[in-house]
Formats: structure tokens, sequence, C-alpha cells
């Protein structure tokens, strides 16, 4: 009887299948533990061995959770709305929904590619998700609860009183009862004071527009970052440099009119909510880093102008630093620009706000070493002392953060203070302010403490502390400023210009928008000839033929029909990645309730997430936007917590082991690595399947590889080998070093691939593949197999076992349950090296030893856990088996090997039992024959004897 692991592994995936093994209860007797990965996008590349390493651990720890008697919820689905499967679609002509099917389901592409699919991978390395629970966010069955949930959030306010959101309805009655003089709420600035016999006096069409100002997602002109390759809006951090991440397309800021998401309402709870979850202590910062809150000042600046009465807010950390004002710094984007700019510096201002359209926020926050900026010609009043500042703008400050203009004080800030000089003598720009009893010839003073204010009027001699609460208490006498508490984070906007996302449940009646009702839902995304924007620059939905909204029979019709009376224009807009990821984990608890997004019951049995695992890329987009939505919901009542994920680990990546060969400039000549020596070549990245564990290249299959290599010429060793360069780098199809689970598990099965990769090393490092150990794990497995059968069939045994098998068992039991609840996955694979070893040796083939050994490696090699389980003679699954318990009395040494010396030379050892006494010890020892042979008739001088330790005998 041999190891065949693709035998015994198709097998056993085929009875999980069949037998629903890994399908978790709504109603159970059994405590819950809910185990989740952060769900893959779909793409043609399928998976390559870095991706799975975050589903074995989650596997890993679902499996163990079942065998401690766990009800353990551990599903799968797919986030297969997005940017990529659009930009594939447009390139190669094939309908989105086409491409991401195949990407999952497997398949041939419309190019003739066969795509492996993700489910078939997936299923292959024998992971025990629920597949009953798969959820893909491009269904229309799963996007109708993410339209619903948009829903909710527009049909909501934030009331700060309450510090949570309620329904727009109670925000209406307030309306109608007193006008909204004394509504504390998240809303946009400005709004104008109005009574409640005023409101009730407005008409429908001006009620509208006033809620729209509160509701929780809301249409608003904003500052995006727009990619015009692309044909949408992009997240900052969907930009790298200053061009798109995908295409590396040019980005520029514009304005448009978008939906935005109010997540800056709940800026605080997020922030407070961090103390309460089981997260990294860096992911945690960047959190915070991202919220970004600062305590200061808002103080109103009001601009010297001959037309109209403007002033500038600005929210300052340093309300002490008032008087040190030298200037004044607006974004380019800020409303104001146009409004102050005198005709004079007209031109320049509008130059210089071109240029800066072109580079992303990303960029200009990052980009502390560049210095630009133009003086608009106006002058804003100081507060206090009523002298003219000059108005500036630069980049440097962003319309989005804070008030979009900040009062520069050059002796405080090092960032002003560089401003100023790079400035200095040019219109506009007078000579630097210091409001300090210190030297800032050389630099700014930007500490917060160690100084006395000077030259600063009703603060001079006060420090940091004290000028803040007295400079604070005489602005909001005279009616300039007042305490805030301000924050980095901006409210998300919520649109794209792209085809393949959800489709928003929005029609527009005189411009206003209406929500469809939920028995409506789905709003179906239509079918269109083309993906790219419409020639007038409308989003893809504007090529849609059938995209109206008939309010009489409350469905889509053709756009023809739009009349304006009964039948109106859809929203052309699509919701954005995030939409469908930000609350996927509740829909896994009741995947096929078709009338809400999950049952009460079920949401309050699971209640969130245990365990997280995926990737830091995501460490503020996704988990925020996640933290929002579960807030959000939990305060309309739909969802029974505030966080959503109790616990968080991030994976490290796996990287590729690259192979370079090496061109002879200007010809199509390739030189091994170590014939180089002084000859001018340029590495170029090679397939690593064309490489051997020897790091040679199968030159033919080079010259084969791609047509501009079939004439290629080699300059190779001696031995007449090609030796390529070997380079550790991020693993990727354009460095050719990918290397796929299929081809793993195909010559050594998912069992060695799951073990390899949690033995690479701790689970959040980074690390490389190098498929040359892949064999050692292997080995391993092959002789584990050994200890219950060999050629012959099964060699189990009733016989009772030994000390030292119990002893190798039980240290394995505490070492195993120990690692996996510490996540230090790569050390159990450790002890069961150590564990087979110690037994192989021991000759082990004692069932009271080999059936807990099972139990113990199944959550990592499953497969051949569960072949040995049945050899054994038990007809069900090991999955939910007890996990073995660890008995610490098999640990304990009853004897020990002494080391018998003789005048502190060691001469032999001896076996005694731990419990006996000196003088038995000694009794002992001076009868054994190799002691009277030692001492030839002699009697020691001095006999040392330390129990457990050492016998000594002396002359």
């Amino acid at each position: 009887m041999k190891y065949n692991p693709n035998e015994i592994e198709a097998k056993w995936q085929k009875y999980w299948a069949e037998n629903q093994t890994f399908a978790a209860q709504n109603n159970s007797d059994k405590p819950k533990h809910y185990v989740l990965d952060m769900f893959p996008y779909p793409s043609g590349a399928g998976l390559h061995v870095g991706h799975p390493l975050g589903y074995i651990a989650s596997d890993v720890y679902s499996r163990y959770k079942r065998h401690q008697g766990f009800n353990v919820l551990h599903p799968m689905g797919y986030d297969s709305f997005g940017l990529p499967a659009e930009q594939y679609a447009i390139q190669t002509g094939q309908r989105p929904e086409d491409t991401t099917s195949v990407n999952i389901d497997g398949g041939v592409d419309k190019e003739g590619n066969q795509i492996a699919g993700y489910r078939k991978q997936l299923d292959k390395i024998g992971f025990s998700f629920d597949w009953s629970r798969e959820v893909r966010t491009s269904n229309p069955d799963y996007y109708k609860h993410t339209q619903w949930i948009f829903i909710q959030l527009f049909n909501s306010w934030y009331n700060k009183n309450a510090d949570k959101a309620e329904d727009i309805s109670t925000l209406i009655t307030v309306f109608e009862k007193e006008g909204n003089a004394n509504v504390n709420a998240v809303c946009d600035d400005n709004i104008a004071l109005f009574s409640a016999s005023e409101w009730n006096a407005f008409s429908s069409e001006e009620q509208q527009k006033i809620l729209l100002q509160y509701r929780l997602t809301y249409l608003a002109e904003t500052e995006v970052n727009w990619c015009p390759g692309l044909g949408t809006v992009l997240a900052n951090d969907e930009i790298v440099n200053g061009v798109s991440e995908r295409g590396g397309f040019p980005v520029i800021r514009k304005k448009m009119t978008q939906w935005s998401m109010r997540i800056s309402a709940y800026a605080e709870r997020l922030l407070q909510g961090l103390d309460t979850i089981d997260w990294t202590e860096s992911i945690k910062e960047s959190q915070r880093n991202w919220i970004g809150k600062s305590v200061g000042a808002m103080v109103s600046f009001n601009v010297i102008a001959r037309e109209t009465k403007q002033s500038i807010e600005v929210f300052t950390t340093r309300p002490d630093t008032i008087f040190g004002v030298t200037f004044m710094t607006l974004a380019p984007e800020h409303e104001l620009v146009a409004q102050i700019t005198t005709p004079e510096q007209k031109q320049a201002v509008e130059e210089y706000i071109e240029k800066t359209a072109k580079r992303s926020e990303r960029e200009r926050m990052a980009d502390v070493k560049t210095i630009s900026g133009v003086f608009t010609g106006a002058f804003a009043e100081h507060p206090f002392t009523k002298e003219p500042i000059p108005v500036w703008i630069g980049d440097y400050v962003l319309a989005g953060y804070g008030t979009g203009a900040v009062m520069a004080v050059p002796c405080g800030d090092e960032r002003d203070y560089a401003f100023a000089n790079f400035f200095k003598g040019q219109n506009g720009m007078p000579a630097i302010k210091n409001i300090f009893n210190k030297d800032i010839s050389e630099a700014a003073y930007g500490e917060k403490g160690g100084f006395e204010l000077i030259d600063s009027d009703f603060l001079n001699g006060l420090g940091y502390k004290e000028g803040t609460k007295k400079v604070i208490e005489a602005l909001e006498k005279i009616g300039a400023g007042k305490a805030k508490v301000n924050y980095r984070l901006r409210d998300a906007v919520f649109s794209r210009q792209r085809y393949w996302g959800e489709p928003f449940p929005v029609y527009y009646v005189n411009g206003l928008p209406q929500m469809i009702d939920k028995k409506h839902l789905p709003i179906v995304l239509p079918e269109v000839e083309k993906y790219l924007p419409t020639e007038d620059g409308q989003p893809p939905l504007g090529n849609a033929t059938t995209w109206a909204w008939d309010v009489e029979k409350s469905e889509v019709v053709s756009c023809e029909l739009i009349d304006n009376v009964n039948i109106f224009p859809l929203e052309l807009n699509t919701m954005p990645g995030w939409a469908g990821s930000s609350w996927y984990w509740m829909r896994y608890m009741d995947a096929h309730n078709e009338n809400e997004f999950a049952s009460q019951d079920a949401l309050k049995y699971w209640e969130s997430v245990d365990l997280y695992i995926g990737g830091s890329e995501h460490a503020t987009g996704h988990l925020l936007y996640s933290r929002f939505w579960n807030k959000f919901l939990k305060d309309r009542d739909y969802a029974p917590t505030e966080e959503p994920f109790k616990k968080l680990i991030n994976q490290g990546m796996i990287l590729g082991m690259s192979a370079f060969v090496y061109r002879l400039e200007g010809t199509n000549t390739y030189v091994s690595k170590n014939q180089i020596k002084d000859q001018n070549v340029h590495p170029i990245h090679v397939d690593v399947n064309l490489i051997n564990s020897s790091d040679e290249l199968d030159i033919e299959a080079f010259k084969n590889w791609r047509e501009d290599y079939a004439n290629a010429q080699f300059i190779t060793e001696e031995n007449g080998k090609y030796i390529v360069g070997r380079e550790i780098e991020k693993m990727s199809k354009s460095k050719y070093n990918v290397v796929t689970p299929d081809l793993i598990c195909a010559e050594y099965g998912a069992d060695t691939l799951r073990l390899y990769e949690m033995f690479l090393g701790p689970l959040e490092q980074a690390k490389p593949w190098n498929t040359a150990g892949i064999s050692g794990v292997f080995g391993f497995l092959k002789k584990l197999c050994r200890l219950y059968f060999d050629d012959n069939g099964l060699i189990v045994t009733d016989n009772e076992p030994t000390k030292d098998n119990l002893k190798s068992l039980h240290k394995t039991i505490k070492k195993v349950a120990e690692d996996i609840e510490s996540f230090s996955f790569n050390t159990s694979v450790s002890q069961f090296m150590i564990c087979v070893n110690e037994l192989s040796t021991q000759n082990c083939h004692e069932r009271a030893i080999l059936e807990p050994l099972a139990i113990l490696i199944s959550p990592y090699a499953p497969h051949i856990a569960e072949e040995l389980w049945s050899l054994l003679g038990h007809s069900d699954s090991i999955a939910t088996e007890p996990f073995p318990k660890f008995e610490a009395a098999h640990l304990v040494e009853s004897s020990k090997e002494y080391p018998v010396s003789f005048n502190g030379k060691m001469r032999f050892t001896i076996e005694l039992p731990l419990d006996l006494t000196k003088e038995q010890i000694e009794a002992i020892v001076m009868k054994d024959e190799r002691t009277l042979r030692q001492l030839d008739g002699r009697t020691p001088n001095k006999v040392i004897i330390v129990p457990g330790k050492i016998i000594n005998l002396v002359g």
C-alpha cells in the first residue's frame, strides 16, 4: 500500500462535498465560532501559491475549532464587481459578467485561454469552506441588499445628541414642530436657518433639497481624482505617483456631482472602537492616522475686498500662534480662490490651478520637498490686530482636509517656514513674524513647550496651554472663532463612472433623487453595447437603451419613453468597488434569505466575525468602510454589534524567486551568470518553469518559449550548462515567477502544499517561496503513513503504548494546541516532524497513539488524516472528532540517566528512578560493576550526588 495523494484527495474532497461536512448550522447547541477570509477578486490569472497562505491558516484554525466542539462558520465568496473585469472586457470585447463567471467557475475565455477557475483551485487545496453560503457581489440576489442598505443610508441622518444615525422621519418631525435652529446634526456647512412655519410652507422640492444636506448619503459637488484613461473617479489608494495604479493613466483633480457617504459622522466612534478590538497595533495606527483627530480652534479671517464681504475659515491646532500669522494659504481648489483673486494675478493663478490638478492628493501630501504657490493679490484681516494678511494658494494645502485653508505661521511650522523663505522678497510675501523667545534664523520652532510668547499682545509671556485657552476665549468673545475638534477623515465618494458595479436604486424627478421601493429591488444592471463613457462624457450606463423608471408600472423601461411625468431617468453612475464588501460577512450568516440581507435570528446567533484574516493592503479602505457600515446598521437596529471583526490577522506575502538570463548588450547572446565578468549585460526575467533546482536553464525550452529567443546564442559554463541569476521579488505574472498551487497539488498533493506553506515561517511575515523545500514535506507525509501501513496494508496494533510513545504524543498535543491558539502554525509543523521521527524510532504502531495523532494533524493535512482515520475502521469523518486532551503526567520524567564521573571525568551513565534518596543512589552506584572496575579496590574520598543531576566520585 502506497501514499497516493491524488487518489486520496479527490476521494475525500468528493466525500466532503456530497456530505456537506462543513456546513454550519444557524441553530445549534454548540458554541459558535465565525472564521472569515477577505474574499478574493476573481481575476483570470487565478491563484498562485501566495494567495492561499491566509486561507490555509484560517482553515487550520477552523478545523481545530470544530475538533474543540464549536459550530464553525467558515464561508467563501467572491468580490466580483470592479474595475479589472471591466478593463478586461473593454480590451477583449467580452461581457464582464461572462469573464467573471469563467474566472470563478473555470472554462475557456473568448481569447481561447484555458482558465482554471477559482472555485476548482480552492477545492483542490481541501478547504473546509461552507460552500452552501457562497456569495458573489455581482449577483443580483446579492446586490439587491446592497441597494437596500444604500436606501437606508439615504433615509437616515446623524443625530449628534443621540450620537447615532436615525430615520430621516424623526428629523422631518423636528422641522415641522420647531424648524432647524436647535438641530444638532452632522450635515453640510452653512445651512440656512428656518422656522417650523417656513418649513411647512416650503414646496416638496425645497424640502427635498434641504434634507439632502442632512442625509447620510447625499449628492454633492466634490473634488475628485478623475482618470480620463479609465473613465472614472479613483480613490486616493488607487493612485500611485500621480497615475492610476491600474494601467498607469494620468489622474487629475476635478469637480463632479457625486454620491457621497457621511463616514465623517462616525469619525470619533471609529477611533474609539479601535480600543475594543484585537487587531495589530500597526493596523490600528494606520486607521488612527487616516481618521486624523486634531484638537484646536476654528478661526475666521475676513477678506479685505471692495465688492463683497467674504471670510476665510481656518482650522488650526495652534491658536496660541495667531499673532505670528505672516500669510495665508488656500488650496488651489478652494471655492474662494476665483472670487478673491485680483485681475493682475488671475492668469498666474489659473495656470497654477491647471498644473496642480494633475497631481493626486496622495502625491501632494507625500511631497514635502517641492515648494510651489501663487499670490492671489487678495488680503485678509487679522481678527485682533486688523492688519492685512496676504492670501496665497499652494498645493501643500488640501481642499478636503480641514477647511482647505491655513493660517501660515512660519516661525512655528517647517513647511510654512520653507514656503515663506522660498518666496522671500516677492510681491505678497512679508518678512516672517517671530512670536517665540527663540532663535528662528535657521529653522522654525515647532515645539509645543519650552517657550514664552512675545509680540503677541495679550498672550505675551504665556506658553502653549495657557495661550491656547486664552486666545480661544478672546476669539469667541469677538465672534471670530471657537474651540473645535477636527478629523482628517473625509466623506467618502460613492460614485463610479463605470459599468461593472451595483446600479443605484435611484431615479430623478426635476434633478432630485428618488429612491425605488424595496419590493422592486434589485434594479438589475442593463445590457450595453459599449463599456466606455458616452461621446458626451456620460458614464457607460448612458449607452443603455432601456434605463428609465416607470413610476406607474414600477419597472425599468426604454429611455425613449422618458417624459418626466411618469417615466424618469435612472442614475447613470454605479456604486464603487467597496460597496458589496462593506457588509458581506453578514450575508454569509443567512445567504439564501430573499427578503432581508440576514434574519435577526441569524445575526443574533453569529453576531460578528471572531477571526478575520487578510492582507494589510486593506488597513484603511475596506476596514474603515466595513466598520462604518456595521456601526450604521447597528444604529438602525439591523446589526447586533458595533464592530464587525473581533480579531484581525494580516498574513505576510509569499515572495517569488525570480530567474534572470543575461543578454549581452546589443546582441541576442546570453551569458551564463558565472561567465559575465566585465561584460556589459542586461538582465531579463525568464519563466521559472524553465529552470531546474540547480538553477540551470533548459536552453531548448527557452528558445521555444518566445519567438524572439528562437535564434538565441549562449555563453555557458565550462560544463555546458547555463546558470541563471536569482532574486526574491513579489510574485507576479509580469516577473514570470508565479508558481501555481495546481502544479504543486498535482505533483505532491494538497496536504503537502498546506503543510509547506504553514512551515515557511511566521504567518505575519513575508517569506520567499522555494519549491526545493516541498520534497522534504512530501517525504514527511510518506513517513507518517508508514506508521499506519506498509506495502501489505494496515500495521496498527491494539497493544499498550510505551511511556516513550505517550510522551511523544502528549508533547505534540500540548505544542500543537498552544501553537494554533497563538497562530504559530510553522512551529506546529516542526513538532509533527519531530513526533513522527520519534515514533518511527520507537517502532510505534499502536492505535492508542496513532488515532489521536491523525486528529492532531487533520487541520493541517486533512486528506491523509481522513484516509488514515478510515483505514483505522471509522465510518464517520475525522472533522468533528474531539481534539485529543493533553495529560501532563505523560511528560513527567520518572527516571533520570545520570552521568557517573570519576574525579570530574564522565565514565558511564546509569538510569535510576528520580525518587531515590542520595543514600539509595550511592548504594546502587557503589555496587555497579563499572564502578568497581574504575575504583580497582580503592575507596573514594568523597561521593558527590545531586539528585536528578550528577554523580561524581572523588579520590
